[in-house]
C-alpha cells in the first residue's frame, strides 16, 4: 500500500494511540507473498503492521513473544478498524 493512502495514516494513529512511543515507518521485514497476491488476484491494498520488539529473535532457536505485545496488537487493529467505520 501507498504511504499516502488514507488507512497507511490511520494504522500509523492506530499505532500510536496504543503504544507509548509514535508510530514510525520502517519498511523492514521479509516478504510476504499472500500481500502481493492480494493487491494482483483480488485488486485491494494491504497494510502490514508488526508488534514484535527487537529482543524477540524472531525465527531464532529462542525467540519469544511478549503477551502485552499480542493485547497491544490486537487493541491497535480494534483501533484502526474503529477509524476505518467511523472516519
Amino acid at each position: 500500500m501507498e504511504t499516502a493512502h488514507p488507512i497507511f495514516g490511520a494504522m500509523k494513529t492506530a499505532l500510536t494511540d496504543e503504544w507509548p512511543n509514535a508510530a514510525a515507518y520502517v519498511g523492514a521485514g521479509g516478504s510476504i507473498p499472500i500481500a502481493g497476491h492480494f493487491k494482483t488476484i483480488l485488486g485491494v491494498d494491504s497494510v502490514l503492521a508488526g508488534f514484535g520488539r527487537d529482543d524477540d529473535q524472531i525465527h531464532s532457536p529462542n525467540e519469544k513473544y511478549a503477551l502485552e505485545s499480542f493485547h497491544k496488537g490486537t487493541r491497535s487493529w480494534a483501533r484502526l478498524l474503529d477509524q476505518i467505520a467511523h472516519g
